[in-house]
């Protein structure tokens, strides 16, 4: 009786089951696709993060960079004086954008509470100069005497000036990263793939290899089994890397210790990486390290979330504020405007539930009847809200508009306009990111639960006016 009865009215009042479901399937559409849009984001600044970071980092130690004028020396750069049109070439290895760590300090930090892993890394800058001196030509104009004293006696001297000559030098540089090959599961490493060669063995903690970022391959003709020059000492090329972002940390990566050797910086690091025990642990984590080892800058990923900008940290913006809120309130006007209109239509229903009260239906069985139509009308706009939902996400998806990522230079005190990742001038590096809006299981069942609600809310709306009606309004009321 109950289904044969909700089955008829539901047919006879299509108009307004119509309205009051295609209400509530606004209001629900718009929660998946500003749902899915945000998740897009959140993938795309985690895309972002892990080309600074690297995989499974949760945070970075690092010490901010000397002051200018603290004892910081510029470059220098000397030449010999060789033949004529000689090649000159010298190279200045230096360490990049923070103050060096002990080594003692990745220790230190391994033993902090709720950290479970800790590696550290030496990132490099290497200026390599190269050109030749060109001598020039003396041009004689003629000559003149040139008296004693008093004008008795003299000389006669040439007289002239050099013509041409010069010199012609080109100031290259790239990056060079020192990752402790035993722990290469950890640091920005991980976030790129090995495309050629391999990466390093465990055993080559100070042997003389390197793996090349596959751009700054093709750009100096670089391939496995070649080798390249770092301040006069060659490396064979092992590998070739491609960074999953496009953007890789390092132009080139060597075992730690090469690196220390190179920049005369023994048993030093400029980064440690950290993985914690426990995302949950995180804060704990940064204010334990932060405690316990003085002078040093802890960075999470969620201050290196606040120092992206460009058009994807506007856009997650507006879908986190402006875009919930929308929705936030078109749903709670669809709920509103569901339970209004299903009580209007129980008001318009008083000789039809007076006459079903003396006919021997009890209040409850009619509050039961209302509520049932109400959650169907409700279940059929949470299908037409999911369609349009479903079909909004994948338009997003198929345009996948581009978003750039400006990388900041400050990322909670670096210093030298370099933040966390080594190798790279986050202040003047920008990325481009595809949007697309991925629809998980939970946001179809959080569309589900708001249908169900939106029927009950209407529901208790039309059933609390219905359980007040009386069989004698029924005998004074005619439709």
């Amino acid at each position: 009786m109950f289904f044969t009865y909700l089955r008829r009215e539901l047919r006879r009042r299509r108009k307004a089951a119509l309205v009051v479901a295609s209400g509530l399937a606004l209001g629900i559409a718009l929660v998946i696709i500003v749902s899915s849009v945000s998740s897009g984001m959140s993938k795309a600044q985690d895309k972002v993060l892990e080309s600074l970071y690297g995989l499974g980092t949760d945070m970075t130690v690092t010490k901010a960079a000397a002051a200018p004028g603290s004892g910081t020396q510029r470059p220098r750069f000397e030449f010999d004086a060789k033949d004529d049109d000689a090649k000159q070439s010298s190279d200045r290895v230096m360490v990049q954008g923070f103050q060096t760590l002990s080594a003692a300090t990745i220790d230190k930090v391994g033993t902090q509470d709720g950290v479970a892993d800790a590696v550290g890394g030496l990132s490099l800058t290497v200026l390599k100069v190269d050109g030749q001196f060109k001598r020039g030509e003396f041009k004689q104009n003629g000559t003149a005497g040139t008296g004693g004293p008093g004008g008795r006696g003299g000389s006669m001297q040439p007289q002239g000036e050099v013509r041409g000559g010069g010199a012609s030098f080109d100031v290259n540089s790239y990056t060079v990263y020192g990752t402790d090959v035993t722990k290469q599961d950890l640091g920005p490493l991980t976030s790129s793939k090995i495309t050629k060669g391999r990466t390093f063995k465990a055993t080559e903690t100070d042997a003389k290899v390197a793996v090349v970022d596959a751009s700054y391959a093709k750009e100096k003709k670089l391939a496995v089994g070649k080798t390249v020059t770092v301040s006069g000492t060659k490396y064979k090329i092992v590998g070739v890397s491609t960074a999953d972002s496009g953007d890789a940390a390092a132009n080139l990566y060597i075992p730690l210790k090469q690196a220390q050797t190179l920049a005369d910086s023994k048993n030093k690091v400029t980064t440690v990486y950290v993985k914690a025990a426990d995302s949950q642990q995180i804060d704990h984590v940064k204010s334990a390290i932060q405690k316990n080892i003085s002078g040093t800058t802890v960075t999470t990923s969620a201050d290196l979330a606040d120092t992206v900008s460009g058009s994807l940290s506007t856009a997650s913006d507006l879908a986190s504020s402006v875009g919930k809120w929308l929705s936030i309130a078109v749903l709670v006007a669809a709920f509103l405007v569901a339970g209004l209109l299903t009580s209007s239509a129980v008001s318009r229903r008083v000789r039809e539930f007076g006459t079903l009260k003396a006919l021997g239906w009890k209040s409850g069985r009619v509050t039961r009847q209302v509520v049932g139509e109400a959650l169907v009308n409700g279940l059929m706009g949470g299908v037409l809200g999911i369609a349009v939902g479903l079909a909004g996400a994948y338009v997003v998806t198929a345009i996948s508009p581009t978003l750039t990522a400006q990388l900041g230079g400050s990322g909670g005190g670096g210093g030298g306009g370099m933040f966390a990742g080594p190798g790279r001038q986050a202040a003047s590096k920008s990325l481009d990111i595809a949007l697309t809006a991925p629809v998980s299981l939970s946001i179809i069942l959080i569309a589900v639960a708001l249908a169900v609600a939106g029927g009950l809310i209407a529901g208790a709306f039309g059933g609390w006016r219905a359980s007040r009606l009386r069989p004698a309004d029924a005998l004074r009321r005619v439709e």
